[in-house]
C-alpha cells in the first residue's frame, strides 16, 4: 500500500517548487545585473584595472547563473508531455545550480592565473573609473541581494544566485578598496591583491554550494533528517515490527522524497498503521512526497532484497 502520487503531470505541484515562487525577484536581478555586466567589462578594459575585469568577469558569471536560476524555474513548472519524467523537471533547478559552481569555479582560477602573469609589472590603473564603476557595481549588487534573500534559503537555484551576487558585491567594495590603496601609495599592486582576495572569496563559495549541489545529485538524506532516527520513529508505530528499505532524499529544493517498507503483525489495521506513517513523516520530519509499503509479517518478506 502506497501514499505518493506523479510528480510529473501537469502542474499542481508548482505551488511546492521553492524557486518557483522567486522568478519574478530572479528576472529583476537578470535584468540589473546583465546591463551593468557590459558597463563595468568596458571600463575594465579602459582602465586596465584587474580587480576590475575581474569582477566584471565574476559579474558575467552572474549573468549566466541568474539566467540559468530563472530557466530552471520556468522550465521545472511545465509539465511532462511524454509522460516519461515521473518527477517532471525539477531537478532542472539542481542543474542550474551546479552550472553556478562551474561558473565561479572557472572565474576564480583565472583570477588567480591572470594575478600571476602581471607579478612585477608595472601597468598603469584608471583608478577614477575604478571608483565610479565599483560604487555603481555595488548598488546593482545590494538591490539584486535584497531581492533574492527570500529565496535563498528555500531554493539551491536561488541560492546558487545569490551567492554569486554576494561575491559579487565583495568584489565591487574589493575594487573600491584598491583605488583609494592606489591613489594614496601609488602601487598598481594593491589592484593584485584585491583581484586575488576577489577570486579566493569565489572559489570557497563555489565549494560550499557545489557541496550541497553533490549531496542532492548523489540523493544522501535531506539535512537535518537523521535516517537513524526516522527509522526508530516509525518502529514505535502500533502494529510495526520491522522497518527496512527506508530511503530519504531531496528531489529539488522544498521536496524531500522517503520511501520505506514496514512489517506489521498480520492483525494489525493496515489503514491505521499507514495513516500514522505518513503523519509522522509528515509532521514530524516534514516529508509530504512519501512512498510506504505495508508486509504481513511472516507473509511477505521482501528485507532479503534489500539494498
Amino acid at each position: 500500500m502506497g501514499a505518493g502520487h506523479s510528480h510529473g503531470i501537469g502542474g499542481e505541484h508548482v505551488a511546492g517548487h521553492a524557486g518557483a515562487r522567486y522568478r519574478v525577484q530572479l528576472g529583476l536581478a537578470f535584468v540589473l545585473t546583465a546591463g551593468f555586466f557590459v558597463i563595468e567589462l568596458v571600463a575594465g578594459l579602459l582602465s586596465g584595472s584587474l580587480a576590475l575585469l575581474s569582477d566584471a568577469g565574476h559579474m558575467g558569471a552572474d549573468v549566466v547563473a541568474l539566467g540559468a536560476a530563472l530557466l530552471a524555474t520556468i522550465i521545472a513548472a511545465r509539465p511532462d508531455a511524454t509522460g516519461r519524467r515521473t518527477y517532471g523537471h525539477y531537478r532542472v533547478e539542481i542543474f542550474a545550480s551546479g552550472l553556478a559552481v562551474l561558473i565561479m569555479l572557472g572565474m576564480g582560477v583565472y583570477v588567480l592565473v591572470e594575478a600571476l602573469g602581471r607579478l612585477g609589472s608595472d601597468g598603469t590603473v584608471g583608478t577614477g573609473t575604478m571608483l565610479l564603476v565599483g560604487a555603481l557595481g555595488l548598488i546593482v549588487n545590494v538591490i539584486s541581494l535584497f531581492l533574492l534573500r527570500g529565496g535563498q534559503g528555500e531554493s539551491l537555484a536561488v541560492r546558487g544566485a545569490y551567492l554569486e551576487v554576494l561575491a559579487d558585491a565583495a568584489g565591487s567594495v574589493g575594487v573600491i578598496v584598491a583605488a583609494l590603496l592606489i591613489r594614496a601609495t601609488g602601487s598598481p599592486v594593491w589592484d593584485l591583491v584585491v583581484a586575488v582576495a576577489i577570486a579566493v572569496f569565489i572559489v570557497v563559495r563555489a565549494v560550499a554550494l557545489g557541496r550541497q549541489v553533490l549531496a542532492v545529485l548523489a540523493q544522501h538524506a535531506p539535512a537535518g533528517i537523521d535516517p537513524a532516527d526516522v527509522d526508530a520513529d516509525l518502529t514505535t508505530i502500533a502494529g510495526v515490527t520491522e522497518v527496512h528499505d527506508l530511503h530519504l532524499w531531496t528531489l529539488t529544493s522544498g521536496m524531500n522524497v522517503a520511501t520505506v517498507h514496514l512489517t506489521v503483525d498480520t492483525d494489525a489495521d493496515n489503514c491505521e498503521t499507514l495513516d500514522a506513517a505518513q503523519g509522522l513523516l509528515r509532521d514530524r520530519y516534514g516529508l509530504e512526497h512519501v512512498t510506504v509499503q505495508l508486509e504481513a509479517d511472516g507473509i511477505v518478506d521482501c528485507s532479503r532484497l534489500s539494498w
